[in-house]
């Protein structure tokens, strides 16, 4: 619609997770009207980011050394590792306070329809972790929909000759929802994983 480089610009951003076309057009237009000292910074910043960050040898979450903070922090209890999906869920954990082990990141979730596998995971990485014995319990956290339930079915099966304690994080009612709103699943969820009241 557009000639040369603005074109371009709206493809580009486009590409990008969650950015419709009509967002890369405002998007696009937003950073033409904008200072050029905002916009050099950043596309500093976006080039930074590239050559700078990469991914824990460890865990796989990412950092700007080869081993992250977390896998870095003596504090951290050794024994529990909480497996995620991405490294946003790492940052997602933490705002918790709730969580003081390590993490393991997969880098995505079995789906079959987007060609994803299990060898396409860091499952291969987690295993190596595994074989010390130093871990007594790992923490499925993967995301309460069809990809990553079907992840967390496949490495508790994996993982279950092990003897190690495998837990799923709980799913069911947000705080300050109603039920009249809740789906099936999430309900029926609710109601599998109840707990006593003390």
């Amino acid at each position: 619609m557009y000639e040369g480089a603005v074109q371009d610009l709206i493809d580009e951003l486009g590409r990008l997770p969650g950015v419709g076309p009509k967002s890369a057009q405002r998007i696009a237009f937003h950073l033409l009207a904008a200072e050029d000292t905002d916009v050099e910074r950043l596309a500093a910043v976006l080039i930074r980011v590239k050559n700078e960050v990469k991914f824990c040898t460890i865990c796989g979450n990412v950092s700007e050394a080869d081993i992250c903070r977390i896998c870095d922090d003596p504090r951290r209890d050794l024994t529990i590792i909480c497996v995620v999906e991405e490294p946003k869920d790492v940052v997602a954990v933490e705002r918790t306070r709730e969580f003081r082990g390590r993490y393991h990141v997969l880098g995505g979730a079995i789906s079959p329809i987007d060609g994803v596998g299990p060898d396409d995971l860091r499952i291969r990485e987690l295993l190596g972790r595994l074989r010390d014995g130093v871990v007594t319990e790992l923490i499925l956290a993967t995301d309460p929909n069809l990809e990553g339930e079907a992840t967390a079915t496949y490495l508790a099966r994996m993982l279950s000759p092990m003897g190690l304690t495998v837990t799923r994080l709980a799913s069911g009612l947000p705080v300050g929802g109603d039920l009249e709103y809740a789906d099936e699943v999430t309900l029926g969820r609710a109601f599998s994983g109840r707990r006593r009241v003390e």
